[in-house]
């Protein structure tokens, strides 16, 4: 009788154990599921519609009168949020911290000027004024610099219309003063919902087999970044905006594909080599890194959710995650922010020097081959070196262009660079070989 007892209260402990257990989980996954309602009901959301917005509005203001707080830190990118070790949004002459760049760029305007972006909000003021551009410049220029775009685009009948329209023409079409990028760039104006307003980029997706209608929404939040942070060239007499894509996304992918089409932005005048000047490839290489592989936006990071009252919107003054760690890293990473941001440097600086090391190898190569040709080697002889410092300026560039001092993928950044250095000393191989 006290076995069978003693027996009972055990299965009475053990079933309670089951209980709880079960409860515990139950909670956690109701827990969940009511988080991922919150953010779909976020991405719904729709409060008190208090001014109507039109189709692509391009004044920012007016979407602020319905999104203040959106507004509000959005409005925060007209401000200077500090430069960190690597970056920042401070406008600063990247040509006086590393003269190297003359000479790497020799020949090509951005020998002449190679200003440090900032924020959002003055894209389109900083293009207006930088040295780099010359009068005649294309309507391309201003595809990524204004929620004005979308609007300036049917109006003159298309992109393939816009894109030839030269630069000037369309500013005067250009209405008030607030005119760089905001709400319209990234928002639809009835439902809110994040949309692509760059015919480049779908046109990208397209020939590589990607059907943007499917996207979820978290796809999206690296997608409308993914619409200027990237490598792009104008093509032809047209000037139509390409972005390099049909063969990949990593640089051995874009280099083929611009042997392809036997392009050029410039001949160097030292090396007589046909290059390729990068621009911003920050999609593509962050494409190749641990974070887009586990899942991680490019908002998720640089526009981090955060918490006004009860209420959780995405932060719009777009910056550096090291200006915002607790928010940014900390979600996921449960380090101090001291610790974050030495790990987050130890890499940059592993990647700087790297850089450094491929930019010495690259102005060794251009020597070699300048010298060679003064001492007579042909056309033919020199072909081979030119051709390798080709390859290993578009590599160096590709990491030097892009934003994240290779942090957006360390390892990939890494072998770009080894690639790049390994190049240069090749090109200086074959040019001292011809010497007479």
């Amino acid at each position: 009788m006290g076995e069978l007892r003693y027996v009972s209260l055990k299965q009475i402990i053990i079933y309670w154990c089951i209980f709880v257990s079960t409860l515990i989980l139950t909670s956690a996954v109701v827990a969940l599921l009511i988080n991922i309602n919150k953010r779909k009901e976020e991405a719904r959301q729709y409060p008190l519609q208090i001014v109507e917005i039109g189709p692509d509005e391009p004044d920012s203001g007016v979407w602020g009168k319905n999104f203040p707080r959106q507004f509000e830190s959005l409005s925060m990118t007209e401000k200077d949020s500090g430069r960190t070790k690597y970056g920042g949004s401070e406008q600063f002459q990247r040509l006086d911290e590393n003269p190297r760049l003359k000479r790497l760029f020799a020949g090509y305007s951005f020998s002449i000027d190679y200003k440090e972006d900032r924020g959002h909000v003055h894209a389109l003021e900083d293009v207006i004024n930088t040295k780099r551009l010359a009068d005649k410049k294309p309507g391309t220029c201003m595809t990524c610099k204004g929620s004005q775009v979308p609007r300036l685009m049917r109006e003159v009948g298309g992109p393939a219309e816009f894109y030839k329209t030269p630069f000037d023409e369309l500013i005067k079409r250009i209405h008030g003063e607030k005119t760089g990028i905001g709400c319209a760039d990234c928002h639809d104006s009835k439902t809110m919902e994040l949309k692509i307003s760059r015919p480049a980029f779908k046109e990208a997706m397209k020939e590589r087999g990607i059907d943007l209608s499917k996207a979820t929404r978290h796809q999206m939040r690296s997608y409308v970044c993914a619409q200027c942070h990237v490598e792009y060239y104008f093509k032809g007499d047209g000037k139509y905006l390409v972005f390099p894509w049909k063969n990949g996304l990593k640089i051995d992918d874009i280099e083929a594909y611009y042997d392809e089409q036997n392009f050029k932005d410039w001949v160097h005048p030292d090396s007589k080599a046909q290059i390729v000047k990068m621009q911003h490839p920050d999609f593509e290489l962050w494409s190749t890194g641990v974070h887009a592989r586990s899942g991680v936006s490019c908002a998720d990071c640089h526009m981090p959710y955060k918490r006004e009252g009860g209420i959780k919107v995405s932060d719009h003054w777009v910056k550096s995650p090291l200006k915002s760690i607790n928010q940014s890293c900390q979600t996921c990473h449960r380090w101090s922010e001291d610790e974050l941001k030495r790990w987050v440097e130890g890499v940059q600086d592993r990647t700087a020097k790297l850089m450094k090391e491929s930019e010495i190898a690259i102005l060794d190569a251009i020597d070699a081959i300048k010298e060679s040709e003064a001492k007579g080697a042909s056309e033919e002889e020199l072909k081979e070196a030119r051709a390798l410092h080709r390859r290993a300026h578009i590599r160096w560039d590709f990491i030097s262009a892009e934003n994240s001092m290779g942090f957006h993928s360390p390892q990939e950044a890494a072998r770009i660079l080894g690639e790049a250095i390994d190049f240069a000393r090749q090109a200086q191989i074959a040019a001292i070989k011809t010497n007479k």
